[in-house]
């Protein structure tokens, strides 16, 4: 239907791994699972539920007519009461046990649990991919000195490799981040209005070892080994607002490395992936703008401000649980996902295509490298016996000579400046013997050998989704 708005997340960003695990029929279905869950455990507890209508509600998890779904919630006005109807209505040996002792929350919360869950560890993959490709890029480009800049004017040498590795390690503090994000996770499981147990204290006779065993046994279930110790009506929405600050933290991440490449794409030393097709732009046909780092930094602008929705949320909770959490997270919590999705799988592209233009590269080391070299030449003519003063203010004014011709667009040369003072007590070819740029990188190949072997075993055996996603 082109006459209705279709968020761009699904049609233009997200992979269809993560547009299902937030479909209707994802949400539903774990809607359904969840009430089997629950009815196998009771009866293997000992409450009034058959294992022929469990066997019942098993078989007809799928599929789910949304059609009397959705006439019921007209009449009801309640979501869960709706599909609890659905459900019997494709059940009806076991539709008098389904949702027995529990709220509406037993289902939507325990879902959400389940599919945050999920779509966590499949980002995970994503950004373990995109780490692959930055410590191949890392290791391929070591030792090629580049410019580096301080408050983005030009400072010592580094080498692209290097630079890479700055880009990796944040993803890194993103993954641990990520890592303990999923530790956290705690399943809610069945607990009641308000958090109390009262109903099964009721149906299991005051037994309260069942009420924690079937409780167990559901969170189980869906791979879940602990629960919330307590709770209201619904698992901590503090949870949601940790979900959303490690997808921001991602996000901020993969802003900083497609702002780095637009600002170096802006001087050709470094390229996103470019087709030969590829238009840059409708009017100026040279162009090549760079618009899957632009993508990446809008995406990711995006989620950095949706990430404000998980603390105002947690923080306004009333009581035992208010409703006007629900409408937020609805759009709030999915979206930040299929926009993370959709950035992850644009860096993935970028990171395994990036085009490293080394004359450019080179042209800019070696414009600046005389002025980068001077303090060398300081020690080695002071260690030829000049005044180290005198020497300073020399390197100074000739320094500041060349800059200003260097802006006047008319030639300069340092190096011949400097030798042409007696004072500096070194010749031309003294001083030219030691522009290598090579001599300037520091320990920037070992940093990125050594950097990039401990991430690695981090990022073995990660899948790409890149083909998936048009770029």
């Amino acid at each position: 239907m082109k006459d209705v708005y279709e968020s761009p997340l699904a049609s233009r960003y997200a992979s269809q791994y993560m547009l299902h695990l937030f479909s209707p029929d994802m949400r539903f279905g774990t809607w359904r699972r969840l009430w089997v869950s629950l009815a196998r455990a009771q009866h293997a507890l000992g409450l009034p539920v058959t294992q022929a209508q469990v066997d019942e509600l098993a078989a007809n998890v799928s599929p789910i007519n949304y059609d009397v779904v959705a006439e019921k919630e007209k009449e009801l006005r309640h979501d869960v009461m709706a599909h609890i109807y659905g459900f019997g209505v494709m059940a009806p040996g076991a539709k008098g046990v389904i949702h027995l002792g529990a709220t509406s929350c037993y289902v939507t919360d325990n879902a959400d649990l389940i599919i945050f869950r999920d779509a966590l560890q499949y980002l995970r993959g994503q950004l373990l991919a995109v780490m692959a490709n930055l410590c191949d890029f890392a290791d391929e480009w070591a030792a090629c000195p580049c410019l580096g800049y301080t408050h983005y004017q030009p400072a010592q040498l580094v080498t692209v490799g290097k630079r890479a590795c700055l880009w990796l390690q944040d993803l890194l503090l993103d993954l641990e981040e990520l890592d303990d994000t999923l530790r956290a996770f705690r399943f809610l499981g069945c607990r009641g209005t308000t958090g109390t147990e009262a109903s099964f204290v009721s149906l299991f006779d005051g037994d309260t070892a069942k009420i924690d065993e079937m409780n167990r046994l559901i969170a189980a279930d869906f791979g879940f080994d602990r629960l919330y110790d307590v709770c209201g009506q619904t698992y901590p929405r503090k949870l949601d607002s940790r979900i959303l600050n490690a997808l921001s933290s991602v996000a901020q991440s993969c802003y900083r490395f497609g702002n780095d490449m637009r600002l170096l794409q802006h001087d050709r030393q470094l390229e996103e992936p470019f087709e030969s097709t590829q238009v840059g732009s409708s009017a100026m046909a040279y162009k090549r703008n760079p618009m899957r780092c632009e993508r990446i930094c809008s995406l990711s602008r995006y989620v950095m401000a949706d990430a404000a929705n998980g603390p105002m949320t947690a923080s306004t909770q009333w009581l035992e649980r208010t409703l006007d959490d629900s409408a937020n997270r609805r759009i709030s919590l999915p979206e930040a996902f299929l926009a993370v999705d959709g950035i992850l799988r644009l860096m993935q592209n970028v990171t395994k295509g990036l085009r490293v233009n080394e004359k450019i590269v080179e042209r800019y080391v070696n414009d600046y490298l005389p002025f980068i070299a001077t303090e060398n030449l300081l020690m080695a003519a002071v260690r030829r016996g000049g005044d180290r003063q005198q020497v300073h203010e020399i390197i100074r004014r000739a320094s500041m000579e060349a800059t200003e011709k260097m802006k006047a667009g008319e030639s300069w040369d340092l190096i011949a400046a400097l030798a042409a003072d007696p004072a500096f007590g070194l010749t031309e070819a003294e001083i030219r013997a030691v522009m290598k740029p090579a001599h300037y990188i520091g320990r920037c190949p070992e940093q990125v050998a050594a950097f990039t072997k401990r991430v690695r075993a981090q990022t073995q055996g990660a899948q790409s989704a890149e083909d998936e996603i048009s770029l």
